[in-house]
């Protein structure tokens, strides 16, 4: 062991996260499912491509209203 050496540091976000997981050890399975619920989705390629054609060309300057233009 090196003369100069620091004991282990965990911040409190770390040691906290390793009680949580110690706590329910279901805990990441339980965040799989959730991000399946909202995240892994199949997408359509027909109404993707759909939404593509129907999407509006942005302004340069979005803040700037036609009447200032006067």
């Amino acid at each position: 062991m090196p003369f100069f050496r620091r004991p282990d540091y965990q911040s409190d976000a770390t040691q906290f996260i390793d009680q949580l997981k110690a706590q329910r050890p279901t805990l990441e399975q339980e965040q799989r499912q959730g991000r399946g619920l909202l995240w892994d989705r199949h997408i359509d390629p027909e109404v993707a491509a759909q939404a593509e054609a129907a999407r509006v060309a942005q302004k340069p300057y979005v803040y700037q209203t036609e009447s200032g233009l006067k």
